[in-house]
């Protein structure tokens, strides 16, 4: 089982190298190698996921190493889904994806991964809904981020058909991981309740969480009202990223509370 992780690291990277080669040398040829790779890496990866998950009886998300290969993996599925769905294959979204994909499968590799017994309080059916919709909300936002790089990257030089669609493809990605988000919000509370006998304790996961919440939330209020779009909407999904990273790495890091296992 811990070969196989090894191996997706490994393809992941692999892709990385392969994607950054077809985007430089603009040869279709390294493309569809690079797309095949990175399907091998998913590949391999959900392999490991749910070896793992067989292995532990349980959904594999009960602490920091779980959810990041999660997160991993969302990622590199969401990516090759725009991918191949575009009928004009959005192939700049491979070289963003797959080493966000190898960077978060290393940090991954970097943390305890040990099979444990959940905790009381994570024997729940909300177990599954909670954090899946959390692993699924930052793959969302950190495609959002990264399409939005991409935007201000080529703003100068790209067609404004092209730019529309950077546009409309990370509003579409920040709306579902608000989504997502919100969903991750109101289980946890009902499942705070049946736990600790409480909806809310302001752990600092909790709050970190609904400051992301509001972030985003602040974001497609002034879509709609103020019609941020453009290079607006890039800056604020690279920067708005930022607190959903700090939520997921560094609230663990450096805070502790009720969230502390995850």
């Amino acid at each position: 089982m811990n070969t196989l992780f090894t191996v997706s690291v490994a393809l992941y990277f692999a892709a990385t190298l392969v994607c950054f080669a077809g985007a430089a040398f603009r040869k279709t040829r390294l493309t569809q190698i690079a797309r095949l790779v990175l399907l091998l890496s998913i590949a391999a990866h959900l392999g490991y996921v749910v070896w793992r998950g067989a292995a532990a009886h349980r959904i594999p998300l009960a602490n920091q190493f779980e959810f990041a290969t999660m997160f991993s993996l969302t990622v590199a599925v969401f990516g090759l889904a725009l991918d191949l769905h575009s009928r004009r294959r959005m192939e700049w979204i491979l070289p963003l994806c797959a080493p966000m994909a190898f960077l978060l499968q290393s940090y991954a590799a970097l943390q305890p991964r040990e099979i444990t017994e959940l905790m009381p309080a994570l024997k729940s059916a909300w177990f599954g809904l909670h954090i899946g919709s959390a692993a699924l909300s930052y793959s969302a936002f950190a495609l959002a981020a990264l399409i939005g790089l991409r935007y201000l990257l080529v703003e100068k030089k790209a067609e404004e058909k092209h730019l529309e669609q950077l546009d409309a493809l990370a509003y579409k990605l920040i709306c579902f991981g608000f989504l997502m988000l919100s969903i991750v919000i109101f289980s946890g509370c009902i499942w705070a309740e049946q736990a600790w006998s409480t909806f809310w304790s302001w752990d600092p996961k909790e709050t970190w969480a609904l400051i992301t919440w509001i972030v985003y939330a602040v974001f497609l209020h002034q879509r709609l009202r103020m019609k941020w779009r453009g290079k607006r909407m890039a800056w604020f999904a690279l920067c708005a990223f930022v607190f959903v990273m700090f939520t997921f790495v560094g609230v663990n890091t450096l805070m502790s509370g009720l969230h502390s296992y995850a």
